[in-house]
């Protein structure tokens, strides 16, 4: 894996380990950002060592606060932000967000979001296509966009998968008036887990060790269908259920499976 500048990146025992690594801007993602983060959702994808990712910010204020708008309104040439009506014509829209997220980049294998601090507007790119999210109990969301007098159209989008629609369109329309708690998201379900901060790190690392654990094939048919189901009608997404089942079955693993559950070996497991 290439060194990234705007990227932390480890591996270990399946599991890759990537961190937003800009805390001096709240790890807002600037144009070198969403180009390597862009170049290493598509290059875990040959990756047949990493199994499961965990995807975490640097520093302790903030998981990602969205796009650097400090790189835009310095006129940086490398980040030109290109909005509706710039062109000649309405019709051309480069999204400074449109790759930076797993799913855009054809990458699926799972993704635990580990959340500490703030996780706000751009940031819903990535969260909306991520896979788990924990959050640490100082995790907060929101999204600032109409306080500063511009519509949010793809965060809010991306994250409609994952909200109630009342409680995604109260967070977009209060902008920076508040700031939904942890504790909140997980009620609604956007959180799967509220822990200590101290214990975040290791939560997410637990939950990825278990996934990177299972045969590879199974977890991405698995994730596969489940997306589907999420984006397709039930009758759509079942209709393929074959498909995925057949793709990802693979006669060793199910063997493997079917000697350990004849033996009836039990790992070792835990009430949530």
């Amino acid at each position: 894996m290439e060194d990234f500048e705007t990227l932390g990146y480890r591996q270990s025992e399946g599991v890759a380990y990537v961190t937003l690594n800009r805390p001096d801007v709240h790890n807002a993602f600037n144009a070198l950002m969403q180009r390597e983060l862009r170049d290493l959702w598509r290059s875990l994808r040959d990756e047949d060592e990493v199994r499961c990712v965990v995807l975490r910010g640097a520093g302790d204020k903030a998981f990602c606060t969205g796009i650097d708008r400090r790189e835009i309104l310095e006129g940086s040439p490398a980040a030109s932000e290109r909005t509706v009506g710039t062109g000649a014509t309405p019709f051309m829209f480069d999204d400074p967000g449109h790759f930076i997220g797993p799913k855009s980049c054809d990458l699926w294998k799972p993704v635990v979001a580990a959340v500490n601090g703030m996780a706000c507007g751009g940031a819903f790119y990535i969260l909306g296509e991520v896979d788990v999210i924990i959050a640490s109990q100082n995790a907060t969301f929101f999204d600032p966009h109409v306080t500063y007098g511009m519509t949010a159209a793809f965060e809010p989008i991306h994250m409609m998968q994952k909200m109630p629609f009342g409680e995604i369109v109260r967070l977009s329309l209060m902008g920076n008036a508040e700031r939904m708690s942890a504790g909140r998201a997980h009620e609604i379900g956007l959180v799967s887990e509220v822990v200590e901060p101290g214990e975040l790190d290791a939560a997410a690392e637990r939950v990825a060790a278990v996934i990177a654990s299972h045969p590879p094939l199974a977890v991405q048919g698995t994730l596969r269908a489940l997306w589907a189901g999420l984006e397709m009608s039930r009758s759509q997404a079942l209709a393929l259920g074959y498909a995925f089942v057949g793709l990802g079955s693979d006669p060793d693993t199910l063997a493997a499976g079917q000697d350990r559950f004849s033996s009836k070996q039990m790992r070792e497991w835990r009430i949530r």
